[in-house]
């Protein structure tokens, strides 16, 4: 299985916002869409950083409630790890455990694609367990 085939379950819609959106207003939108990450790019089809969950604790333990008013671009993860569909969702595994991270936007020909969590993964590869796990009792039972 590869990244395009959880794409296509799941949607190629990705939340983003600007560099300069207050870290309150990321947080908002986190909270609104119920997601634990937005891309953050200059223009929308282009990965200029990523604000996650972690990102903000971070700024709020470093420099309390004051990180709120400011912009996105000062507390992002700008070296941001990205996939493409043809990519097999074993190696976004690995990538995501060995970097310790639960997202990664998907880029194709430099163009943002959609985004993974590590909920998709999870979800794609439980569903492919069932499915053997059937086909393996319709088997023995045949």
């Amino acid at each position: 299985m590869n990244v395009a085939v959880i794409l296509t379950r799941k949607g190629r819609d990705v939340v983003t916002t600007t560099p300069d959106t207050t870290m309150a207003a990321a947080c908002e939108l986190l909270e609104t869409k119920g997601i634990g990450a937005v891309v953050v790019s200059h223009g929308g089809d282009r990965v200029d950083g990523i604000f996650s969950e972690r990102d903000f604790v971070r700024a709020i333990a470093r420099q309390g409630a004051a990180a709120l008013d400011q912009p996105v671009s000062e507390h992002m993860t700008s070296r941001v790890e990205t996939c493409g569909p043809d990519d097999s969702v074993a190696m976004l595994m690995r990538r995501m455990t060995d970097g310790k991270f639960r997202h990664m936007p998907v880029v194709e020909s430099g163009r943002l694609v959609g985004i993974i969590s590590i909920g998709d993964v999870v979800k794609e590869r439980i569903a492919e367990a069932e499915a053997e796990a059937s086909a393996m009792r319709e088997y023995i039972t045949a």
